[in-house]
């Protein structure tokens, strides 16, 4: 069994509206999904990704309105990578960004790696990470319906940042549980602090990593606004999925069971530094109940959800 790098990363966001203007207007993504939280369904869930909804290409967000500020700090997943496809894209992104008023820092080295780390309106950390023709994971399909220049557009999801107190746990539970490879570390970006580690699944590149950073200055995160919720890693088939569940169990490591999400399965624990993973399927995919090209046009509800699409459709604010 190998994990085929990241499937999609889950946030948190105090306002659809704007999260949909930003991601959708400024970020040029497509919304491939507009479903609702299926353990609350007063709530969007919204999924942001590729031209084809590919796994490894989303970016997704819970609509919570009342939620709170984000208080960074250990704990957490702390950043999340998208994918572009040149240091020349970066360039572009950050001229965008200075014309949007977007906060954003200046372009730097992070894994030998070409980034430019910025903010959306909400303080969620986010970082542009330029391929530069790397091998590894194949990253999605442009989006062409945005005002972006195509090969500058978001092609999906690099590496997530885990920031923990104590490493030992979380790089056990990457490389013995998960079957992660440790391949290097690269200097912190934040000051004098432990080199962040590496690690790698699949194919590797950029959509298959997991940064380790070691915080032990800081205090535990207290997630709002703008805060990573989980990360979800790609399974290839339900026979791999369920293999997965079995060996979760046979560890005597706590988990949520096998739950089916309609869009893909899913299988969830938290590690011991009590981050969240998720394990999912790529199957059977966003298109299952629309088609490709009105992908994210409508609220699409699971089947055991749609006898309730009145009421639930009545609880949820227009987007636009």
């Amino acid at each position: 069994m190998e994990l085929l790098g990241i499937h999609h990363v889950s946030l948190l966001t105090g306002k659809a509206e704007r999260n949909y203007e930003f991601y959708t207007k400024v970020l040029g993504m497509r919304l491939v999904k507009k479903t609702v939280n299926q353990d609350n369904t007063s709530s969007y869930h919204l999924f942001y990704g590729d031209a084809k909804a590919n796994p490894g290409t989303e970016i997704t967000f819970f609509d919570i309105p009342s939620l709170g500020n984000t208080y960074p700090g250990h704990s957490s997943i702390s950043s999340t990578s998208l994918r572009v496809a040149t240091t020349d894209s970066l360039n572009y992104w950050k001229e965008r960004f200075i014309k949007n008023g977007i906060e954003h820092e200046e372009i730097v080295k992070r894994a030998n790696r070409d980034t430019l780390a910025f903010q959306d309106y909400e303080g969620t950390r986010l970082i542009l990470v330029a391929d530069n023709k790397e091998k590894g994971v194949p990253a999605g399909e442009p989006w062409d319906q945005t005002d972006i220049p195509l090969p500058h557009c978001i092609i999906g999801l690099g590496p997530v940042t885990l920031t923990v107190k104590d490493p030992l746990p979380t790089s056990k539970t990457l490389t013995d549980v998960l079957g992660f490879r440790h391949i290097g570390s690269y200097p912190s970006t934040s000051g004098e602090f432990t080199n962040i580690e590496v690690y790698q699944t699949g194919l590797g590149g950029a959509g298959a990593e997991v940064h380790l950073e070691v915080r032990p200055d800081s205090p535990r995160e207290r997630p709002g606004r703008g805060s990573v919720h989980h990360v979800a890693f790609r399974v290839p088939t339900v026979e791999e999925y369920n293999k997965w569940a079995d060996k979760l169990n046979s560890l005597g490591i706590s988990n949520s069971g096998k739950i089916d999400r309609y869009y893909f399965k899913a299988l969830y624990f938290r590690e011991p530094n009590h981050i969240l993973f998720e394990l999912s399927t790529d199957t059977p995919g966003f298109d299952v109940d629309e088609q490709m090209e009105t992908l994210g046009e409508r609220l699409a509800l699971p089947p055991f959800l749609e006898p309730k699409r009145a009421e639930i459709e009545a609880s949820l604010r227009p987007l636009k």
